[in-house]
């Protein structure tokens, strides 16, 4: 055998030996079986791009401890003394199970006393989100995945710079990840105007290669902890004037004490990035009564967590609904427990209805969210596809006493990866008013139709089929 054969072969055990080491890490994981099965079918049909596919997004690392329980503790009962005040309210409620499931999770507290104005598009969210900035006297904290540096971006930095000259203490986390377009310089310059800024989880090879598939997704903002803001919109121009198309999205203004439970998830995640403990009433001021406040909730989900909050809660919703769920996601790649949800709740007669958008921003999810529709078409969900640009829109609505809106899609990253943050609103005020967004897009859907669908090409089945195998990976 000759010294290029001998190269060869050597190679080649190599490439076998790392491959099989690697299905073993998989195996012993323990994972959902699909998940495993979608490894194991990469390793096996592109093993080189596998393993390297592995390393920077298959490794578990959720069993390390990346967040100090302790601090979430201490974190929970700066808001905890204020929650006491709440006295029955959650038991009133036609939804107090769901209430103490997330309470049980995380210690999601509901607060009553609440504000919600819905902020259906990036006209109506930037211009609120910097009047209220304006008006900071104390602390501004914004986590947010993506921050652009584009015109609106360098909007934002610079009133975040002007509040921090003037005094504030002005805190700013975004994802490393999202942000990988963005130059340094952008961050830079907020930093030397007086910005406490931070990258979550930075993403440096090799040492930091594993952690790429976990993401901080949340779109939170606190002002004097007094006024918050939750939902689906980065800080990116594309949400005023769209990337050759329109983009839809929902935010929430809440005022009142629900302000708590956004405070209590940025601190958190501070602690996380920082490791710095920040506490002390003055990140929990005193707030006043109102007249038929909303009650609303908080509710967090991450990778470290030992249950998948946001992902049971849909459940929950699902399977205790009477008469209809309305969800908005861009993104539809559920898990097997939320597709038998959707299925069961279908099946049990409500009125079940999906819309996201016709045209994605991802061609892998949008050919193996295809593959999911079939049985849930058959079971009698109804799939409506918005055509008036892209709908970013996450949220749900139930039954005229529920709703949701945050950060949250109905996909494996957002249930099992990404750290995530939704606001749940039992309040038929506020429900009335997102239930009224999700008409005013639907009214811009085309419904789509069982059995034209069911007809489509045998190799477009089959290639949706093949590209489902890569969402629990997507």
């Amino acid at each position: 055998m000759d010294t290029r054969n001998w190269f060869t072969l050597v190679i080649y055990l190599i490439q076998v030996v790392l491959v099989v080491s690697t299905a073993i890490v998989v195996l012993r994981e323990n994972r959902q079986p699909e998940k495993t099965m979608a490894w194991l079918l990469v390793l096996s049909f592109i093993p080189v791009v596998g393993i390297f596919l592995f390393i920077f997004f298959g490794k578990d690392v959720r069993k390390e401890k990346y967040i100090s329980r302790h601090s979430l503790d201490l974190l929970t009962r700066q808001s905890m003394s204020h929650y006491v005040e709440q006295g029955a309210i959650v038991e009133s409620e036609p939804h107090a199970e769901l209430i103490r499931l997330f309470e049980n999770q995380n210690v999601a507290l509901p607060f009553g006393d609440n504000q919600v104005e819905v902020l259906a598009d990036g006209y109506e969210f930037f211009p609120s989100l910097l009047r209220a900035m304006k008006k900071a006297k104390e602390h501004i904290h914004l986590v947010t995945y993506i921050f652009d540096d584009d015109a609106l971006g360098s909007l934002i930095a610079d009133a975040l710079i002007d509040k921090a000259k003037e005094g504030v203490v002005v805190r700013v986390m975004y994802d490393d990840v999202g942000c990988w377009k963005v130059k340094d310089k952008f961050f830079r310059r907020m930093r030397k105007g007086g910005v406490l800024i931070e990258p979550f989880m930075p993403v440096r090879f090799p040492s930091l290669t594993s952690k790429v598939n976990y993401r901080n997704h949340r779109k939170i903002c606190v002002i004097d902890g007094k006024v918050g803001f939750i939902g689906g919109m980065n800080i990116a121009l594309r949400y005023v004037k769209g990337e050759g198309r329109p983009w839809r999205d929902t935010h929430l203004k809440v005022e009142g004490k629900a302000v708590y439970g956004l405070q209590t998830a940025f601190l958190t995640d501070w602690y996380f990035v920082t490791q710095t403990l920040i506490s002390g009433d003055e990140y929990y001021p005193a707030m006043g009564k109102r007249e038929n406040g909303s009650l609303v909730q908080v509710v967090t989900s991450d990778p470290t967590s030992r249950w998948p909050e946001l992902m049971q809660g849909y459940i929950r919703i699902l399977l205790e609904a009477r008469h209809y769920v309305y969800i908005e996601t861009p993104y539809f790649l559920p898990t097997e427990p939320v597709s038998f949800a959707l299925r069961t709740c279908a099946l049990a007669g409500v009125d079940v209805r999906v819309l996201m958008p016709r045209k994605g921003d991802s061609k892998m999810v949008h050919w193996a969210s295809r593959s999911f529709i079939d049985d849930m078409l058959d079971a009698g969900v109804k799939f409506y596809l918005y055509e008036k640009g892209f709908n970013h829109s996450k949220l749900l609505v139930c039954d005229d006493n529920l709703c949701s809106c945050g950060s949250a899609n109905v996909d494996f990253r957002s249930f099992e990866n990404n750290f995530e943050a939704n606001a749940f609103i039992y309040d038929t005020k506020t429900v009335e008013k997102v239930k009224k967004v999700f008409f005013d897009d639907l009214s811009h859907c085309q419904r789509l139709d069982a059995q034209m669908f069911a007809q489509r090409p045998f190799l477009e089945k089959l290639w949706e089929s093949v590209m489902r195998l890569f969402s629990p990976l997507l």
